[in-house]
């Protein structure tokens, strides 16, 4: 079904779900006008492994330890950028490992150097840890990574990232970094930002989102939708919360088939555009 006022996809069907009732009061952290939530954007955090993924290794790139999968000698590469979990997070790693399958070389960062947010470091609120793990210093750091692959020859580009991560990607969509961008429940993401970008670009959004809620995701889709030079789409999932891309149970049927499906759209967008 396609979206009111917006272009047409063959690639997924977008869905628009009514807005859900606040249930809880969010903290909210402002820097530079930017804004992170505490409860949602911390929930349900993984158990972060160094041996995380089947198939990939740690390896340097750019001067950051990065998850990498996939043939070394492919001249397209994926960078996904993590949430504020960082590069360790399993079903990150088996997201890498997934996409890496169909031919990518895909590179999964240590933006946070070493640092993850941990939930139960009382000494360290997200209030305290963000002020270190600034997403415009995410920004910077991820074009050495993009100049690296492009010194291994890489040729095209796509670049997915994950609530915080959702950010530093958007601001590498605003430049001729990346062929094309997903954003996954993004957070610190602004309206004005989609007047910039300039590459191919789709937002996977949840209903139950008090970060990015839908009535804001509408608001990225308006700007998107004025700007017919640069190909876009917007999806919102029913009943999925912030985060159930990666940081879904495994153990929950329902979770792993719509974190399969965002993981589904995402690689569809890619391989449209990376190639």
């Amino acid at each position: 079904m396609n979206l009111p006022n917006s272009r047409p996809s063959s690639l997924f069907p977008q869905t628009h779900a009514p807005i859900s009732d606040c249930k809880f009061i969010i903290s909210l952290y402002f820097v530079k006008n930017q804004v992170m939530s505490g409860p949602q954007c911390c929930e349900n955090p993984p158990t972060l492994s160094s041996s995380s993924g089947h198939v990939g290794s740690v390896l340097e790139l750019g001067g950051f330890n990065t998850y990498v999968s996939g043939p070394s000698t492919s001249k397209h590469a994926i960078l996904l950028v993590s949430d504020v979990y960082g590069y360790e997070a399993p079903n990150l790693r088996k997201l890498a490992d997934k996409v890496a399958a169909v031919g990518y070389y895909v590179v999964v960062p240590d933006f946070l150097h070493g640092d993850p947010y941990n939930p139960e470091n009382t000494e360290k609120p997200l209030s305290i840890w963000i002020q270190s793990h600034r997403t415009d210093k995410g920004f910077e750091d991820a074009k050495q990574v993009v100049a690296a692959l492009k010194d291994k020859g890489i040729s095209a580009i796509g670049a997915a990232g994950f609530c915080w991560g959702a950010k530093v990607v958007t601001e590498l969509a605003k430049s001729d970094n990346i062929q094309a961008a997903v954003l996954l429940h993004p957070s610190l993401v602004k309206v004005d930002d989609f007047k910039e970008v300039k590459a191919p670009i789709a937002i996977l959004a949840a209903e139950i989102d008090k970060i990015s809620p839908p009535e804001l995701i509408k608001q990225f889709e308006e700007i998107l939708s004025s700007k017919p030079e640069v190909d876009s789409v917007v999806k919102i999932f029913p009943s999925a919360k912030h985060g159930w891309t990666v940081r879904y149970n495994i153990e929950d049927k329902e979770a792993v088939q719509r974190a399969e499906e965002a993981h589904r759209d995402m690689l569809d967008w890619l391989t449209k555009h990376v190639k």
